[in-house]
């Protein structure tokens, strides 16, 4: 899988065809949006942060790594998941879908970290 395969966009953001598969990866459906005019293709719930870790977290940038660290410790159970998104994006593009304000600081940006570093090693190893 490419790393350009992944997108992040905000929910907010009119979704286009290039989007390819859309995944949200938002544990609350986000306000104000309706799920016809979202046009998700899969919400996973269980790969976004715990509720504890985004309440922890709050978009602080000051958090921002100690954040990544906990949501990687986080996924570490959810590898399942992580291989469904991987392999959706040999399929085609995937782009995570999230509703948080910050677009540099939010789960999206860590979850496609995670996704690039776990793609990178693979590579390295095989």
């Amino acid at each position: 899988m490419a790393s350009t395969l992944v997108r992040i966009k905000r929910i907010y953001e009119p979704a286009v065809k290039s989007d390819g598969y859309r995944i949200l990866v938002d544990r609350l459906w986000p306000r104000g949006v309706s799920k016809a005019a979202a046009r998700i293709d899969l919400w996973m719930r269980d790969i976004a942060p715990s509720t504890a870790l985004r309440r922890w977290f709050n978009h602080d940038p000051a958090k921002w790594e100690e954040f990544c660290e906990r949501y990687r410790t986080e996924l570490r159970e959810q590898q399942p998941l992580l291989d469904a998104v991987r392999q959706q994006a040999k399929d085609g593009p995937v782009t995570l879908v999230y509703s948080a304000r910050d677009e540099r600081f939010n789960q999206a940006v860590a979850l496609k970290l995670v996704l690039k570093q776990s793609i990178t090693r693979k590579r390295s190893t095989t």
